[in-house]
């Protein structure tokens, strides 16, 4: 058994895929593509699903991705908050906290807290958490 992928549904597949190719240099693993049919509607359980999909490569990681799917037809709900039960944060470990962070905020993302160090005085390590454009909440560390 191995993990394989990590998967966002997004209210714009392509604005979200291109900001975590902008900020975070993944790259398209294959050409996006549509999903629809029936197949597709009994495997997910939502009926008549139409789902706009890109898969994209994560930095340092050889084969596990991150899904971004676009359902034609979605049920919004409020944005998480980062307390709340369910999947937490996307956490990426960063060459420059302060620039990584400037990058999420030009590219449509929302701060949430404040640089802090979590480590020790011999180890310090560098977190922030941010929102990225559609809300999803993301944690930068810096060793």
């Amino acid at each position: 058994m191995k993990f394989s992928h990590v998967s966002l549904v997004a209210r714009d597949r392509d604005r979200l895929a291109d900001f975590y190719k902008a900020v975070f240099e993944c790259e398209d693993r294959v050409e996006r593509w549509t999903m629809s049919g029936e197949q597709v509607s009994k495997g997910n359980g939502v009926p008549n699903s139409k789902i706009y999909a890109a898969w994209l490569s994560l930095p340092g990681a050889d084969d596990q991705f991150l899904e971004v799917l676009q359902y034609e037809h979605f049920e919004d709900r409020p944005t998480p908050a980062v307390n709340q039960p369910g999947l937490g944060h996307l956490c990426f470990e960063v060459e420059d906290i302060y620039a990584t962070s400037a990058a999420i905020l030009a590219a449509g993302g929302a701060p949430l807290g404040e640089v802090t160090d979590l480590g020790t005085p011999q180890s310090p390590v560098l977190c922030v958490y941010l929102r990225d454009p559609e809300g999803n909440v993301l944690e930068l560390e810096q060793r």
